[in-house]
């Protein structure tokens, strides 16, 4: 077994005495008590820190938050945080008009160049940035929101308000490394593995309502989906 592979090992049995928030000791202090390089200890914290278990705070590493888990359905991000008894908020990053692209009036089912609109927000929970949503809806359908949706609120919600129902929805996942602007944006380096979340959702009559690219913090969110035979 590897250096690393020690040391991580005495950092799970140290971990599971502590609680969220807790600082946990320094690496030259871990250094000392597992008999290894610093180098060693770093690699351990960096493997753990990509997983979730612990997270930076200031100069010094602490125990995080488990992990936001998201379903794989078609509730809004709000409805999931709520459930897991966290906060949900959103910060306002872009909310314009765009012309549509190709890929976009293919998605939307518009004209090419045809006015979608475009929003783009910070997810939070309890106040940490952990996701950065970017959503485009056809503004022949949706020109209203301009006049009755707040931003930091969720948009399901309003676009259930004004009688669209979701029915359906084709969702891709991959993992990506962020712009130098979106680690940015999520507070995180280029080094950290997101989530990459593509959505196409529909109405009961197959009618498009959004085109959604999503980044997840890696260290943050999971994504849970229940499977049914139904063979």
């Amino acid at each position: 077994m590897s250096k690393v592979h020690l040391v991580r090992n005495g950092l799970d049995e140290l971990l599971t005495g502590l609680e969220e928030g807790d600082p946990v000791p320094a690496e030259r202090d871990l250094a000392v008590r597992f008999g290894v390089a610093r180098d060693t200890v770093r690699q351990a914290l960096h493997e753990l820190l990509l997983e979730g278990r612990v997270q930076r705070r200031g100069r010094g590493t602490v125990v995080a938050k488990p992990k936001l888990t998201q379903p794989l359905s078609l509730r809004s991000y709000t409805e999931g945080a709520e459930r897991m008894g966290r906060k949900p908020g959103r910060i306002l990053v872009t909310w314009e008009d765009i012309e549509a692209t190709p890929d976009l009036a293919a998605g939307l089912d518009v004209e090419v160049a045809e006015p979608v609109m475009h929003l783009e927000r910070v997810l939070l929970a309890d106040n940490e940035r952990i996701g950065l949503e970017s959503t485009y809806l056809p503004l022949s359908r949706f020109a209203g929101l301009y006049d009755t949706f707040d931003p930091e609120t969720s948009l399901y919600a309003a676009i259930r308000a004004s009688g669209v129902y979701f029915a359906s929805a084709e969702e891709l996942i991959e993992t990506i490394l962020p712009t130098p602007r979106e680690a940015s944006l999520l507070l995180t380096t280029t080094a950290m593995p997101m989530l990459h979340l593509r959505r196409r959702s529909l109405d009961a009559q197959g009618q498009p309502i959004e085109v959604v690219r999503a980044l997840y913090r890696g260290d943050r969110v999971a994504f849970q989906s229940t499977l049914v035979d139904d063979v």
